[in-house]
């Protein structure tokens, strides 16, 4: 009777068998090139180790750097402020017409890819686009004052508008899981749905806020298709610029170098989430 059971793989060596394949389809697609992209950007033309690689980046976009950063920032902060004001209407309005209109509307944008929206976008914000030319059918534009918004300005329009939904989906299931006790005290007490939502609603549901403003800046800093099709003119991102200098030059190491510093600015925000999540906890930052 105890032969079979010395047959049976234990318990570990069973979870290590059922993941392996898993595991091993992230080692070869995600962490040997990762490993390998780091490798290249600090290897020099001769083979040794060098900063050849990110002072002929810093040389060549510099400025792009720069933007990408503000690009991204002023997105993430302008995501926040709509998706806050989004989920503080689906929890704390009294119009019952208003709230089922923007479940019906808010969420479209989590299925429509960045590239589908880019294109949108290009008819949208031209100068000629549906925008302006809504605008001028209402009397509201000039048509001689019409611009276009394909520069910086539609970059950040389509990134507030992708992501946008998907930070208020997490802060309106936050909210909804609030105790509405203290909500209502605050309201008999004579508070307005504004400073509610200030003092009360969104200091508990920060730590949720942060996670999704975390995840919307990295999306938005490896995107390639908005910044390319939205706005074509330089300044540009660097995720345009690492795909120039593969495609036009075959330039994988200063490419390699670009993607470094986009590491970087992302290992920033996480470090800022997790400082903000321990001092939440009552932890040391």
């Amino acid at each position: 009777m105890s032969e079979p059971s010395k047959m049976r793989p234990d318990p570990p060596a069973l979870g290590l068998l059922l993941v392996a394949p898993a595991l091993g389809m992230v080692l070869a697609l995600f962490v040997y090139p990762f490993c390998l992209s780091i490798a290249s950007a600090f290897t020099g033309p001769d083979g040794f180790p060098s900063r050849a690689n990110f002072l002929k980046a810093f040389e060549l976009y510099s400025t792009d750097i720069l933007f990408t950063l503000l690009i991204v920032i002023s997105a993430t902060v302008l995501t926040a402020l709509a998706a806050i004001a989004i989920a503080g209407t689906l929890t704390l309005s009294a119009s019952p017409w208003l709230v089922a209109l923007l479940k019906a509307l808010y969420r479209w944008p989590l299925f429509i890819p960045f590239i589908v929206a880019a294109q949108c976008m290009r008819t949208f914000l031209a100068r000629n686009g549906l925008m302006n030319n809504t605008l001028v059918s209402l009397g509201l534009l000039d048509p001689a004052m019409a611009q276009s918004f394909l520069d910086w300005r539609g970059i950040i329009i389509t990134f507030v508008w992708k992501q946008t939904p998907f930070v208020a989906l997490l802060l309106a299931g936050a909210m909804a899981s609030l105790d509405r006790a203290t909500i209502e005290a605050a309201r008999n007490l004579g508070a307005g749905r504004v400073r509610v939502l200030v003092e009360i609603v969104i200091p508990q549901v920060a730590p949720t806020l942060m996670v999704g403003l975390v995840l919307s800046f990295v999306t938005m800093l490896s995107v390639l298709s908005v910044p390319m099709m939205v706005a074509g003119s330089q300044p540009t991102m660097l995720t345009v610029d690492m795909a120039f200098r593969i495609n036009a030059y075959g330039d994988y190491p200063v490419a390699n170098a670009l993607g470094v510093i986009s590491y970087l600015m992302t290992a920033v925000a996480a470090w800022l989430y997790l400082r903000h999540s321990l001092r939440a906890e009552g932890g040391r930052p």
